[in-house]
């Protein structure tokens, strides 16, 4: 049976043509539909943990504590404007409203933006951070059910609607009305606003860790917090105190109605915009009130309780300011001791507004005060452990009764370590990050110290990463010996701030001894180096062939063994005569072999050219005793000076001294080989010894690393 069709099969064997392709007309094309946006939905979804909401939410943060300290001030509008009225503060009124208004703004801008915020399914949250809600309508039901009604009420302009339109409008409303009224709805108010900073602080904190990125910056606002307490209670004592004066004259008023023939007392008299009427003057001029009613004098019988101090000195009438200031001093006075000092009289609204600045002054001093104290305590709590560890160890020197010149070592050593890291542990702090971020962190702290030293400075990038990320710091204080000649070296040090000395007998040897200084730039420990690029290092690490003691207070980084042995693989793959010519030259160990090296080459120069030089004068000595005494036979055999200048090549290297006369020497030798005879002059050859020899002990010549190319590795 055949794979394909039945037509198919026909055509391909030939049985008839293939059919003409069948043109169909033109499809009309169809629409495509594109998701308009509604209006309501936002076209840009904001992420809850980005930069923009933090940042909206910091200035939200500082706008909603401007508002809460703006609230209060519609507390002093009222004041008494003269004899026994109160009116209201125009300047007060307007500046208030601006700053209201401007405040109301940012209220409806976070209102807005929340719309706009994706939230966290908490379905999602089983691990990890969970799953960001992007859909507009979504977000916009959870916030509607959520908190939408709490952030319209901090919204909303009500003071504002109040001051300028509602009491204008009522022809009946007094004073007392309007002060009720504008205290109540300031108050109610007041409420979401300060319900909306909690969750606020808690979103800051969530999404950033901490609220305050510095110790001043936490206690700072803790204090801000407590003053804005203060600075409310302040505002609200002096309304109460408004309002216990108005009492006074509403109730002197009641007692003097139909008595005594006076004037009768209507309500709207205590208003200032009725000071002119003249009912009111002639009232004023037969009252009492006025006189009943004084808290200056000790005669009123009316008990003012808390609010007499605000009435006898005159703060309800004063300026702005004085009886601002005055009210934060009370408030904050009170708030901090809890209202001890506080004498009220039987009225509810007096005691239960103290009972209640004695409640808030423990929450808030327990509270942001404990914060604060928190706050400041972590900026010295390091310079607390310092001084609680110097003092254990000082009395443990004392217990073990070390020697005060070593005593004093340590406690410089404790003192220098402190002032170079301030108590924190780096190494911890980089273990507990994860490896391209320590890579990276020891990449900045060390690749530009690292290429000061010389030796380092010609090696690619690959390598000085994992040098950099192998290096540990170091700290050392003078007159500290970081490694003994014969000791193991156990790290190779890189010497970043201070000055090291550097010296070496050659193995303890009677008359040798080198000493050189390291500089910022050097390093020490190049025996380590040797150990590690052998094809099987052994596990005893190498002796030290110098003493390394710190002449100044040193910084360096150290490469330790282990990490070493993994550096030194990768200097393998160098170009090997480059990093040999490199280590040979900053090599100190070579330096000094180099310059020993030289002048035993030196000296034995001076002693062949000395040797001619006598050999020259022999010569002419006993060609002058031969044109005197004839034929020098019995001289023959007599060994030449020359002949002990070339015998002495591959000799000891022997100092001479170079302030002998060259000719007193000449004649003096020149005598004593005249006397030798033929048949004892080889014997005292053998015997004979100079009479001065001060040898230059041998140095002996540093191992030197394999630098080899690796033949596996070029494989």
């Amino acid at each position: 049976m055949s794979a394909f069709g039945p037509a198919t099969s026909r055509i391909l064997l030939g049985l008839r043509r293939p059919p003409l392709p069948f043109h169909r007309p033109p499809l009309p094309p169809v629409p495509v539909r594109f998701h308009r946006h509604k209006p309501w939905q936002p076209r840009r979804i904001l992420d809850p943990g980005g930069d923009v909401v933090l940042r909206w939410n910091r200035v939200f943060l500082i706008s909603c504590l401007i508002a809460l300290f703006i609230d209060p001030l519609y507390f002093y509008l009222l004041y008494i404007g003269g004899p026994v009225c109160v009116q209201i503060d125009p300047f007060i009124r307007g500046s208030v409203t601006i700053f209201r208004t401007i405040a109301d703004l940012f209220y409806l801008a976070h209102l807005i933006l929340k719309f706009r915020i994706a939230f966290i399914s908490p379905s999602s949250r089983v691990f990890g951070r969970g799953e960001l809600v992007t859909d507009p309508n979504q977000i916009a039901m959870r916030y509607l059910k959520g908190d939408f009604i709490i952030d319209l009420a901090a919204t909303l302009p009500i003071p504002q609607i109040l001051i300028w339109f509602v009491i204008p409008a009522v022809s009946s409303s007094t004073v007392n009305h309007t002060n009720h009224t504008l205290s109540l709805i300031v108050l109610l108010q007041y409420i979401p606003r300060l319900f909306l900073i909690f969750p606020l602080n808690a979103r800051i904190v969530k999404a950033t860790g901490v609220l305050a990125k510095t110790a001043w910056t936490g206690a700072a606002y803790n204090l801000l917090l407590y003053m804005l307490a203060s600075h409310v209670l302040g505002a609200l004592w002096y309304l109460l105190s408004i309002e216990r004066q108005y009492n006074c004259w509403i109730t002197e008023c009641a007692k003097e109605n139909g008595t005594n023939n006076t004037a009768k007392c209507i309500s709207r008299f205590l208003d200032c915009s009725t000071v002119n009427l003249p009912e009111r003057k002639a009232w004023l001029n037969s009252t009492l009130v006025r006189v009943n009613c004084d808290a200056t004098s000790d005669k009123t019988q009316f008990n003012f309780g808390i609010f007499a101090d605000a009435l006898s000195n005159e703060v309800v009438s004063g300026t702005f300011l004085d009886k601002y200031l005055y009210c934060l001093w009370w408030g904050l006075k009170n708030l901090s001791s809890y209202g001890q000092d506080l004498v009220t009289s039987t009225y509810v609204g007096e005691t239960s507004f103290a009972i209640l600045i004695c409640i808030v002054g423990l929450v808030l001093f327990s509270h942001l005060i404990g914060n604060m104290q928190t706050y400041l305590q972590s900026m010295t709590v390091r310079l607390e452990e310092w001084r609680v560890k110097r003092r254990d160890i000082e009395e443990w020197m004392r217990h073990r009764q070390l020697p005060p010149d070593l005593q004093e070592r340590v406690q410089r050593y404790v003192q220098y370590k402190w002032l170079a890291t301030r108590g924190v542990d780096e190494e911890a702090i980089l273990h507990a990050l994860p490896l391209d971020l320590r890579r990276e962190i020891q990449r900045h702290l060390c690749l530009a110290l690292v290429r000061r030293v010389p030796f380092f400075s010609q090696m690619d990038d690959q390598l000085l990463d994992a040098i950099c990320e192998r290096l540990v710091s170091s700290l050392s204080t003078k007159d500290t010996y970081i490694v003994r000649e014969g000791d193991p070296v156990n790290e190779m040090l890189f010497i970043i701030r201070g000055n090291l000395e550097s010296s070496t007998t050659n193995g303890g040897r009677t008359g040798f001894f080198n000493s050189i200084t390291l500089r910022p730039g050097d390093f020490c420990g190049e025996e380590l180096l040797t150990w590690a690029l052998m094809p099987n290092p052994s596990a005893n690490l190498p002796s030290s062939t110098r003493t390394v003691r710190s002449l100044t207070e040193v910084e360096a980084f150290a490469l330790r063994a282990e990490d070493l042995k993994f550096v030194a693989h990768q200097f393998k793959r160098l170009h090997s005569k480059k990093l040999q010519h490199a280590f040979r030259f900053y090599s100190h160990q070579w330096r000094s072999w180099g310059a020993c090296f030289i002048q035993a080459a030196w000296r034995r120069y001076k002693k062949r050219k000395l040797a001619k030089e006598l050999a020259t004068q022999e010569s002419l000595y006993y060609m002058q005793g031969m044109d005197d005494q004839g034929p020098a036979s019995e001289h023959e055999g007599a060994p030449l000076i020359a002949e002990y200048a070339d015998g002495g090549e591959g000799s000891s290297m022997e100092t001479e001294s170079g302030n002998i006369n060259q000719h007193l020497g000449a004649t003096i030798l020149a005598k004593k080989f005249a006397k030798n005879t033929k048949r004892g002059a080889n014997q005292k050859i053998h015997k004979r010894k100079p009479s001065v020899d001060v040898g230059m002990p041998k140095l002996m010549k540093p191992e030197e690393p394999d630098f080899s190319m690796n033949i596996e590795d070029n494989l």
